[in-house]
């Protein structure tokens, strides 16, 4: 390459990262290149014109959607969008005309979907961001690590770090002090100790009470010099599921609405129960194959093997004779809604498999894009950044956006009758 076409390589390469808002070194972490002084180096030499990237890295880098860095001026409102996942939860507030003025998400898989939709790379990890460093916002989004409490995990909740994590909303909300705030989880939290974790959580965020924890588990500095910030929110919550919201999967998560007291006042006690309330009363028919896609390529790429089929079968025989329900879930097009999809779907797909009987073939899983409709996200939803398994994970960490849809509609709508 001569140095005419460096030069412009160099304009390109530049235009590229600042499409994302990306400094050298968080493009070099998104990049996947290590975290050093030479990896910085390299990508100065890209933009200068002086080298050039592999073809591989040029190849990824030429898929990155270009955008353009344009802040709304007329924001109805700001958001800060935490464990943000792929942004399932970000995607009805920017359609209800907020500005999300801070993201993080440790996961650099899922930090690559994040950006190639949103235009922006989502800052790490959270425990390492100062809440001062956080711009002030309005609303609080935060799908807090469910490992903790979740039947995949060890249900360890508070005592696994995992758990502990939030205590870093805590932090956040103590020192910000946001007018509202959205929390989401498992079902499985509700029960977790008796209920008890559950209850903290409400007490803490009610501030009925400060949160305590023993010294032996391992918290941030911030996090644990924050605990004993009083909050003050109306706070309730509701198990919902989102096959009740139009999409073909039963998937029930917990979610927590807190409004600010002194934004409510005495006769706004009750707004997040009311809010809870109205999209609780939501029911949608569904269908399953609506979602599904047709074709041979399909079949081809995503039906599992003779081994893998066997496999499950003999499992499924197994797990009947000692009594219990595990093992593989078959739907097909005319069946109403499917299992949950959940982190582990890209090892064997055995909770959700499409029936494939009819057309003499082992079941397929579901692909990418399907596992996408599930979840409702749009169609518009760029899947480019990752790998299948990847894809599956994030789509199995996510959350159910009309769901989220339907209680932002509800926020913003309050929060806009506060300004009034």
């Amino acid at each position: 390459m001569n140095d005419k076409n460096r030069k412009n390589l160099g304009i390109y390469l530049r235009q590229k990262r600042e499409s994302l808002g990306a400094d050298i070194p968080q493009f070099a972490r998104f990049l996947g290149m290590r975290e050093s002084q030479c990896s910085n180096a390299k990508i100065e030499d890209w933009e200068n014109g002086l080298a050039e990237p592999s073809r591989r890295l040029m190849d990824f880098i030429d898929s990155i959607p270009d955008f353009r860095r344009a802040g709304k001026d007329k924001a109805l409102f700001k958001f800060i969008d935490l464990f943000a996942g792929i942004g399932g939860v970000r995607i009805p507030f920017d359609e209800l005309g907020g500005e999300c003025v801070f993201t993080s998400e440790w996961d650099k898989f899922a930090q690559r979907t994040y950006a190639f939709n949103f235009g922006e790379i989502p800052h790490g990890d959270i425990t390492k961001i100062g809440s001062h460093e956080i711009p002030s916002h309005d609303l609080l989004l935060a799908g807090f690590p469910c490992q903790a409490f979740s039947q995949a995990g060890l249900r360890r909740g508070f005592a696994d770090t995992r758990g502990t994590l939030f205590f870093e909303v805590h932090r956040i909300l103590a020192h910000h002090r946001p007018r509202a705030f959205l929390l989401e989880n498992v079902k499985q939290l509700r029960g977790h100790d008796k209920g008890r974790t559950l209850q903290t959580i409400l007490n803490v965020l009610r501030g009925d009470t400060s949160a305590l924890l023993p010294d032996d588990i391992e918290l941030s500095d911030e996090a644990r010099d924050s605990l004993g910030n009083q909050l003050n929110y109306d706070v309730d919550y509701r198990v919902l599921s989102s096959n009740h919201f139009g999409v073909p999967q039963r998937r029930e998560r917990i979610y927590i609405v807190g409004f600010e007291k002194s934004l409510v006042g005495k006769d706004g006690e009750g707004l997040a129960t009311k809010i809870l309330d109205s999209v609780s009363d939501n029911r949608a028919h569904t269908r399953l194959g609506d979602v599904l896609e047709e074709g041979s390529k399909i079949r081809e790429r995503y039906t599992i093997s003779d081994r893998l089929w066997e496999g499950h079968q003999r499992r499924l025989i197994k797990h009947r004779a000692k009594g219990n329900g595990f093992g593989f879930s078959l739907f097909n097009k005319e069946s109403e809604y499917c299992n949950t999809i959940s982190a582990r779907y890209y090892k064997d797909g055995s909770e959700i498999l499409i029936d494939q009987s009819h057309l003499g073939l082992n079941p397929r899983k579901l692909t990418p894009r399907e596992c996408a409709r599930i979840q409702g996200f749009p169609e518009s939803f760029n899947l480019r950044a990752a790998s299948d398994p990847q894809l599956y994970k994030q789509f199995g960490n996510s959350v159910s956006v009309p769901v989220i849809r339907a209680i932002a509609a509800e926020m913003v709508r309050a929060l806009a009758n506060g300004n009034d």
